[in-house]
Parts: C-alpha cells; structure tokens; sequence
C-alpha cells in the first residue's frame, strides 16, 4: 500500500463504486415541498439568494440568467467536498478527472463564445490598457498563456486542497496506535482543530471555483 492509495476509487473492495460518493451530496440538498420549510431549508435559501446577487454583480445586466449555472456547480463541488470529510466515503473532487471535467468545458465554451460573438472585445483584452508599444507583443504571449492555463489552474487548486488537508489528517491517524494515552488526547484535539479547517477549506474552494468561473465569464462580454 503506497500513500496515495487513499485517493484511489479502487483501494477498497476492490470495485470503482467509490465514485459513486459523488451523487450522495444530493441527499443534503433540503426539499422544496414541505408545508412549513426547515430551518435547512431558510439557510439555503438565503445562501443561494446572496450568491445570486453576488454573481449578478459580476456578471452584470447583461446575463442575469446565467448565475444559475454557477450557483448550480457551487453547490455540486460543497456537497462534494462535504462528503469526503466522512469517513470511507470517496472525495470526488480531490480526483484531476473530475475537477478538470468541471472546469475544462466551462473555460471552452466561454472563450468560443467570446471568440464568435466578441471578437474585438477579446483582442482588446490581449493588450492591457496603457500598455507601452514596446511590451505589447509580449503582453500578447503572457495574456495569451495565462488564458491557456486557466482550467488547469482551477482543477488544480480545488484537487491539491482536498488532497493536502485529507492527506494530513491520515497520516496523523496512522500514528495513532503508536503513542501514548497523553498523546493520543492531544492527537484527536489537533484532528478535530483539522476538521474544521477542512470543513471550512470546503466551503472556500467551491466559492472561489464558482467566483473564478463567473469572472471568466463575465470577461467574454
């Protein structure tokens, strides 16, 4: 057994069903058809409701629908990372296969949108305003480059956060039955101090993976 083999969907059982971990974040979602909505169901409501504001903001007027999408992958990549906080349950998303899944067909469609229908609008973001003449053919190849690397950015920043933080928490688990009853009470305290840090890496990266999206696309109109 190497390391790394917690992450992978087949170390246990021997069977790929761990991708399965992906789908059970939709038991979270709170349902719409109670008489008297829970408290679950006021939280929601009130995050996807400031999320919508926020992304209408970036967005602007012009695509007032579209925050749906993101709000939408916000919520796919939280539950996601919610799940794998349990115990033997898969985290999909610490996984390039998944994330880059997510990020790589967004990022097409934007700059193929942005490439048909804008095409001015996209050359003049290749050439920063105020730039001097003489660093202009170089701004071109950095902002070129940079545009390239986007998806690739976003898979590994969500993928490498689910990993450091799991991997972490594993191998001071694995310590466990070598230490002393003292140490093992300070060895749960810094484990549960990790959980939430973990719980709140969880929140964060799926905001930031939804934010950058939005700022992507926004910058195509």
């Amino acid at each position: 057994m190497n390391l790394f083999s917690t992450f992978d969907p087949s170390a246990n059982w021997n069977t790929s069903l761990n991708w399965t971990s992906t789908l059970i974040g939709m038991i979270i979602i709170p349902s719409s058809f109670w008489l008297i909505p829970s408290r679950l169901s006021f939280i929601w409501i009130k995050i996807t409701h400031t999320l919508h504001k926020e992304f209408k903001t970036l967005l602007g007027n012009k695509n007032k629908g579209s925050t749906l999408i993101f709000i939408s992958l916000f919520s796919m990549i939280m539950f996601n990372n919610f799940m794998g906080l349990f115990p033997y349950i898969f985290t999909g998303t610490s996984h390039i296969s998944m994330t880059l899944t997510l990020a790589l067909p967004l990022w097409l469609t934007f700059i193929l949108f942005g490439w048909t229908n804008n095409t001015i609008h996209m050359f003049a973001h290749l050439v920063p305003q105020g730039t001097p003449p003489v660093l202009m053919p170089f701004m071109v190849c950095i902002e070129t480059i940079s545009n390239i690397i986007r998806p690739g950015t976003l898979t590994i920043r969500l993928s490498a956060n689910m990993i450091a933080g799991h991997l972490l928490m594993t191998l001071l688990g694995n310590t466990g039955s070598s230490m002393s009853s003292y140490m093992i009470g300070i060895l749960l305290t810094v484990q549960i101090l990790l959980l939430l840090l973990e719980s709140a890496v969880a929140m964060i990266q799926s905001y930031v993976f939804a934010v950058l999206s939005t700022l992507y696309s926004s910058e195509v109109n």
